[in-house]
């Protein structure tokens, strides 16, 4: 897709940009963020990551089509448990598990018709991506918002390209002791509270 480099300040002033129109919760840890684009989700095992991401899922489905490409875990019991406990069947005429999907078939499947208009990539660290390839992957398909999953070292997003993403995303969600610490360009940037009695009691722990 050829893409106009050179924008006049008029071309930028007038231009018209998607919203998504959260609200509660959502509204306050994630503003009003553009339905396009690139989102990342990180943190390490046990923390809560995967139910976040099913969460926002379940949200974004009350405005378009949701994929969730599970790459590393594929339809596995833990993943069904995920889906169950966050009820997922209230949006399952609009919400579709990707078994372990390549990248290249991923790229067809958005190609088509009627595609997903939210991609979750779970995870990053499984689709072999150069940051070349995911420069060329997010603008071939520039209305569609792909949320990466990562994991963590430490308290940062894990490897060069999860690294590079992070500063090019337009919202970063770190999660850590069953709560979500969003930071986003465009407002919100209140934490989001997963597992309220998990997140008591570990943030209690470390105080």
């Amino acid at each position: 897709m050829q893409i106009n480099r050179a924008l006049s300040v008029d071309q930028i002033y007038n231009k018209k940009f998607i919203e998504l129109k959260l609200d509660g919760e959502w509204s306050a840890a994630l503003g009003e963020p553009e339905a396009s684009g690139i989102w990342l989700i990180w943190g390490n095992s046990g923390n809560g990551k995967s139910r976040f991401s099913m969460m926002l899922a379940k949200c974004l489905a009350q405005y378009g089509k949701v994929a969730y490409n599970s790459l590393e875990e594929g339809a596995r019991k833990s993943l069904q448990k995920n889906m169950i406990e966050c009820r997922m069947h209230e949006v399952k005429k609009k919400f579709t598990i990707l078994n372990r999907e390549p990248i290249e078939e991923l790229r067809k499947r958005l190609s088509k018709k009627a595609a997903p208009r939210f991609v979750f990539i779970d995870s990053l660290q499984y689709t072999d991506l150069t940051k070349k390839q995911y420069i060329a992957l997010k603008e071939e398909f520039p209305n569609v918002l792909f949320i990466f999953i990562s994991h963590a070292e430490g308290k940062e997003p894990k490897g060069a390209l999860a690294g590079f993403i992070r500063y090019d995303a337009d919202i970063k969600i770190r999660v850590e002791g069953y709560k979500a610490f969003p930071l986003s360009r465009l407002g919100g940037g209140e934490p989001y509270t997963i597992w309220p009695d998990e997140a008591k009691k570990y943030w209690a722990d470390i105080k």
